[in-house]
């Protein structure tokens, strides 16, 4: 059945990209409303529904837009709710880009940990998985496989050979919500040390720190430790996660992703839903 969350818990940081002040409140959403962000500081009719419909591309993030309304870098936020089973939820927001925090999905699950879970009267759409099929773009692919005994899975292979430090990494996981908090909430973004000095040149991220992300240089991590090993795979599953959550259903299917980023993920996950789901009608609005 769908779930909601019984009481309203927030969120509050600052954007990687805007460098502004951010505050995020999760409400309980009505059965079968899903997803849906609301910028506050425009006014309550300004609602987007978290769908891959209203995908926007913009690199190195998941943004989203309808009307004269747009959030963006939701992607970690998305991740939450569906790794947590979260099915509806108002996501209030009072400027356009969410919070960084440390790079990963570790505060939202945090907070919405803080109220209860409300079952709702009402089926979860579910979307199964019942042949493979595969997109791709040029070396890259993201895969979707029937998965044995049901559940969802998530596979990411990782191969970084310019960056020594990070290397080929695989990260794999059934998720459950426990599994989700334990071993993929806490893993965070990253980022080239030229990379980042690219973007402080464009003034971009002049807020964030090592402390806020992971910076690799030739090394390793600059000023930082990594919380696993795999790290940087298990954060581009977790990225996958809520790319795959613009599907606006629940996931039955074993997804694996070689070196895709948010704009493959969402081509997969359209993929996905004329396959499988040609009936399920995609949110536009709240």
């Amino acid at each position: 059945m769908q779930s909601t969350i019984a009481h309203p818990v927030s969120v509050t940081g600052f954007g990687y990209w805007s460098g502004k002040d951010i505050r995020v409140e999760f409400r309980p959403g009505m059965a079968d409303t899903g997803i849906v962000f609301v910028r506050s500081d425009i006014g309550p009719h300004a609602r987007i529904a978290a769908c891959v419909e209203n995908r926007v591309d913009m690199p190195r993030r998941t943004n989203l837009r309808y009307g004269d309304a747009n959030v963006e870098m939701v992607e970690h936020v998305l991740a939450a709710l569906s790794g947590l089973r979260i099915d509806n939820c108002e996501v209030w927001v009072d400027q356009a880009e969410m919070p960084g925090c440390d790079g990963s999905a570790q505060a939202y699950v945090a907070v919405l940990d803080k109220t209860d879970r409300i079952r709702q009267d009402t089926a979860a759409p579910l979307l199964q998985v019942t042949e493979t099929i595969r997109v791709t773009e040029s070396d890259q692919w993201v895969e979707a496989r029937p998965a044995v005994g049901g559940g969802f899975l998530v596979e990411y292979r990782l191969d970084y050979p310019h960056a020594p430090a990070i290397g080929r990494q695989i990260a794999k996981f059934a998720i459950t919500p426990e599994v989700f908090r334990q071993e993929m909430a806490p893993s965070r973004t990253f980022v080239l040390e030229h990379e980042a000095k690219q973007m402080l040149h464009l003034g971009l991220g002049k807020r964030v720190t090592s402390q806020d992300l992971l910076l690799f240089n030739d090394t390793g991590p600059v000023d930082n430790q990594l919380h696993f090993d795999n790290e940087c795979a298990r954060h581009k599953a977790l990225d996958l996660v809520g790319d795959l959550a613009l599907a606006g259903c629940r996931l039955e299917g074993h997804f694996v992703a070689h070196c895709s980023g948010h704009q493959l993920n969402a081509m997969a996950t359209r993929a996905l839903l004329e396959r499988f789901a040609p009936k399920l009608p995609l949110r536009k609005t709240a």
